[in-house]
């Protein structure tokens, strides 16, 4: 017997019954009816102990191991991000990883994803008489991210974007460095 979908789909004495009694042979279980309320806490069950039961947290995330590495793992890509734009394994924003680029003016924009909003973005550089030097799309059926390299200083970053804002569908803006 395989129980992934609710604690309470199983009877769990039960299933320790039928597991003792030889009507079962074995059981995989990775969600209870009821759980430890902490890291730390105990987890009891008739399950625990017997040879052919394999238990498992229902959300692997719960465990003492796994909650540090989370923590880690956010902070890291919450500073690639504030650092470099990067948005890889983000699940509700297009992904884009992202090397750096010295000496350039990076700017992210964030817009609805429809057409003619990138070439209305590169517009914008061919007006002021800027070569963009990397340039990057990502899109999701709602969302576009474009992160644009460009030379440029502080003022006319400010400058471009303000115009980047003015866009239709820009959601947001951010000179990154």
């Amino acid at each position: 017997l395989i129980n992934a979908s609710r604690g309470t789909v199983v009877d769990i004495d039960a299933l320790a019954a039928a597991l003792a009694s030889g009507h079962i042979a074995g059981a995989a279980v990775d969600v209870f009816p009821s759980e430890p309320k902490a890291n730390g806490d105990e987890f009891l069950s008739p399950l625990r102990g017997r040879d052919n039961v394999i238990l498992t947290p229902h959300i692997g995330g719960s465990t003492l191991e796994a909650q540090d590495n989370i923590g880690i793992e956010v902070a890291a890509k919450l500073v690639r991000y504030s650092d470099n734009g990067s948005t890889l394994s983000a699940v509700n924003f297009p992904e884009v990883t992202l090397p750096g680029h010295a000496g350039s003016l990076r700017l992210l924009h964030i817009h609805r994803n429809v057409p003619g909003v990138l070439s209305k973005v590169n517009d914008i550089f061919g007006r002021h008489a800027l070569n963009i030097d990397g340039q990057f799309l990502r899109t999701d059926p709602k969302v576009g991210y474009v992160v644009i390299d460009v030379a440029a200083d502080e003022a006319q970053g400010a400058a471009l974007r303000e115009e980047l804002a003015a866009i239709p569908g820009t959601l947001r803006t951010r000179v990154l460095y």
